[in-house]
């Protein structure tokens, strides 16, 4: 089961995967956007986490194309050609920084320590 997944994900493999995947590409590079742009801190905690440790110039420039994509989204426009060749929605900056988290975290809950965050109800 787990192979015919990992099967059914995999844009090389599976045409179906690379047709999503180019039509994702597609879509991102209208706005500017970058696939790990689409992750919601408030969502899960450890996105947040995350993108706390990050450098402050990467989450400057996160903040940045989310209000780009915004703004343009709000005027129906795109991105103009020559800016949308240029655009990398593929390129990683919070995986390598989310994998951490999650691995300390697995580590903290295995040990049996607290967590170091928590959901609060405002």
């Amino acid at each position: 089961m787990a192979s015919f997944v990992k099967w059914l994900v995999d844009p090389n493999r599976n045409f179906l995967a690379a047709i999503h995947k180019r039509s994702l590409d597609k879509r991102l590079r209208k706005y500017g956007l970058r696939l790990d742009d689409l992750y919601d801190p408030k969502e899960d905690l450890d996105i947040k986490e995350a993108l706390n440790r990050l450098p402050r110039e990467i989450v400057d420039a996160r903040n940045q194309r989310l209000k780009r994509a915004m703004d343009l989204s709000m005027k129906h426009e795109y991105l103009p050609p020559d800016l949308q060749v240029v655009q990398t929605p593929f390129r990683s900056y919070l995986q390598d920084m989310l994998t951490l988290v999650k691995k300390e975290k697995s580590e903290r809950e295995a040990l049996g320590a607290l967590p170091l965050y928590q959901r609060t109800i405002p």
